[in-house]
């Protein structure tokens, strides 16, 4: 996947097709682990219900908010399926022509390629590793 000049990003068929069934075309998007996470609009909802019971005096809860929430902005699709990434969130991410777009679920993550390249390979480098975890899950 490629931006384009003007910093749009065309989103795949199979993931707008999957939010018109949703009936949820709205997106937030925001800062994440060196890349940006894209939620539905109602996925969103949920995920700031859960943060406004996290405790205001922790300090991991207060960086997780200034962070993830603060930097999070809705970007409507327009009627050719793309959306407009905040230029701030595009420097965050290193997004430029070359984008991964990653279906994780309830939410889409991007990544530039490279990030997207190191991120897989140290996901591979620990897997081993996550299956004792992933067993406890049930998976």
């Amino acid at each position: 996947m490629a931006l384009d000049d003007k910093g749009r990003l065309n989103i795949p068929s199979r993931f707008r097709d999957t939010l018109k069934e949703r009936g949820d075309e709205r997106l937030v998007v925001t800062n994440f682990d060196k890349g940006l996470v894209m939620y539905p609009f109602g996925e969103w909802l949920e995920l700031e219900k859960k943060a406004s019971r996290l405790s205001m005096v922790s300090k991991e809860a207060k960086a997780f908010l200034r962070f993830f929430v603060s930097g999070a902005t809705e970007c409507n699709m327009d009627k050719q399926g793309r959306v407009l990434l905040p230029p701030v969130l595009r420097e965050y991410a290193g997004l430029d022509k070359d984008i991964v777009i990653a279906g994780m679920l309830n939410k889409i993550e991007l990544w530039s390629r490279e990030r997207w390249d190191e991120v897989l390979r140290m996901s591979e480098e620990s897997f081993d590793e996550m299956t004792d975890v992933l067993s406890d899950l049930g998976i």
